[in-house]
């Protein structure tokens, strides 16, 4: 029986860089177009799609060069390592929800853990596809202003969870990890939000009145999750930070 679930952003929260920012600010218009085009993104003139967009289509680099560039600069969190290896010592699903690409994720994952522990986890994301130009894009999991609506995702896979679920039995505890304004939508999802310090998705919390629980390193999260599941703290009492 599952008692618990994580689903998990990748860019900035299982990794301590965005790749796609880091990319668009290296290769394309750079970062202070980028922050520019995002602002869009907090006052609601431009859609994540819309602004996702408009920054990856200015990377130009072939898909490959990108790939060298992102497994020279882009860093794991210092707590996930421990978190998945608890997970499954645990019987504890990780789903990576995001925004990103699938291609680019399953890459670095198999860098930071091991190729052979890919098919430990589930990772649900856009995907890559090439013009007849041969330059690459992002090709959106759905038509939503997101380009990959998180909530329906994790709905599906509640759905798929509870559905296993014998009588008497509880559902299990979802949790969502994340940093930025796509994870807005997933985060009202779950049981409970860890939002990291500092980042885009806290203001949003702070705005929409959505609960959270802040979090540094992936250690944190770890500690959080084993205080509900050992009933020494309640989700509540952690969204009180």
């Amino acid at each position: 029986m599952v008692k618990s679930v994580i689903f998990t952003d990748f860019d900035g929260t299982i990794t301590l860089q965005d790749s796609n920012d880091h990319l668009v600010d290296s290769t394309g218009i750079g970062k202070e177009r980028r922050l520019k085009i995002f602002e869009g993104i907090i006052d609601g003139s431009k859609t994540f799609r819309e602004a996702f967009t408009e920054m990856m289509d200015s990377v130009k680099l072939p898909y490959e060069d990108c790939i060298k560039i992102l497994e020279k600069d882009i860093s794991l969190d210092p707590g996930f390592k421990d978190t998945f290896n608890w997970a499954q010592e645990n019987n504890v699903p990780i789903i990576v929800v995001s925004s990103g690409t699938a291609a680019i994720i399953r890459h670095l994952i198999g860098k930071f853990l091991g190729e052979e522990n890919l098919d430990k986890l589930d990772i649900v994301a856009n995907d890559i596809e090439y013009s007849d130009d041969g330059e690459w894009h992002v090709k959106y999991r759905d038509e939503t202003g997101f380009g990959h609506d998180k909530s329906r995702t994790i709905t599906e896979y509640k759905n798929k969870f509870e559905a296993q679920l014998k009588a008497g039995e509880e559902r299990p505890t979802y949790f969502y990890c994340g940093d930025g304004v796509s994870d807005l939508s997933a985060a009202k999802e779950c049981d409970l939000l860890f939002a990291r310090a500092g980042k885009d998705l806290i203001t949003y919390c702070k705005n929409e009145n959505v609960p959270y629980h802040e979090f540094t390193t992936f250690a944190d999260i770890l500690a959080g999750m084993k205080q509900v599941l050992n009933g020494e703290k309640t989700v509540v009492q952690l969204m009180d930070n």
